[in-house]
């Protein structure tokens, strides 16, 4: 692994996402206006917003940087890019940190435009520090980038790409203790909602509402954190140069 080869994949990246107006836009854009129409959709509904916009903040970040990630990563292997890539002296690992370096600094940007715009002018109350929250997002936000260029190994097109959303992340959305408490779940679903990335991405988020301590936050965010490592180490083993 070459921190210079890691950068430069980064940088290159970066710039692909720059000149894709419409990509960039639904990073940085998307995640902001969906917690707006949340927003108005419970302007009317007492702290409703309070408790499902930090929840939503981990959802929103991590739905869409699965999805770019996912269909970015495949679009490079299909056309021959990563064939190229590869070819040059740069390992596996190195390309998907690049990758995973880009989104984040993405994923920085994009949290704070949402968790900006949410405490700042959507009038979101926290108990806990703004800056953590941002902290929690960008990480959400980091797995979902790890998550989608795991999968991205797996799909043939970019059809089959996207088609992993309701078969990975949807399930993770059902069970993460956003709909029903996960303590209130069936044991079955509870134990499978123990192993779930996402379930740690939102109970650091609702830690944030009713914050005693930040080591519960803290202690979450280091399983998501693990999820990342996890997720690119498989992404790094299972690569492939080509679809077939």
């Amino acid at each position: 692994m070459s921190a210079r080869t890691t950068t430069a994949v980064a940088r290159r990246v970066l710039t692909q996402v720059r000149r894709d107006h419409r990509t960039l836009a639904m990073l940085l854009v998307l995640p902001t206006l969906l917690m707006t129409l949340l927003w108005w959709m419970y302007a009317d509904a007492g702290p409703a917003f309070d408790r499902l916009g930090p929840a939503l903040l981990a959802i929103f970040p991590f739905i869409v940087m699965f999805l770019v990630t996912s269909v970015t990563t495949l679009r490079e292997r299909s056309s021959g890019t990563l064939e190229r890539l590869l070819a040059m002296p740069m390992g596996r690992l190195d390309f998907l940190l690049g990758y995973a370096v880009a989104f984040g600094a993405v994923a920085a940007a994009q949290s704070a435009i949402a968790v900006g715009v949410s405490v700042g002018l959507l009038g979101l109350e926290l108990a806990g520090p703004v800056w953590l929250l941002a902290v929690v997002a960008v990480v959400d936000a980091v797995l979902g980038t790890a998550l989608g260029l795991f999968v991205s190994a797996f799909a043939q097109t970019e059809f089959q790409a996207v088609q992993f959303m309701p078969a990975l992340v949807v399930p993770q959305i059902l069970l993460c203790g956003l709909l029903v408490p996960r303590d209130d779940m069936p044991d079955v679903l509870g134990a499978v909602s123990d192993v779930l990335p996402l379930s740690y991405a939102v109970d650091a988020m609702a830690h944030l509402t009713s914050l005693s301590s930040t080591g519960e936050v803290w202690g979450d965010l280091a399983v998501v954190a693990g999820f990342v490592v996890a997720g690119l180490a498989l992404g790094a083993a299972t690569l492939r140069r080509r679809t077939s």
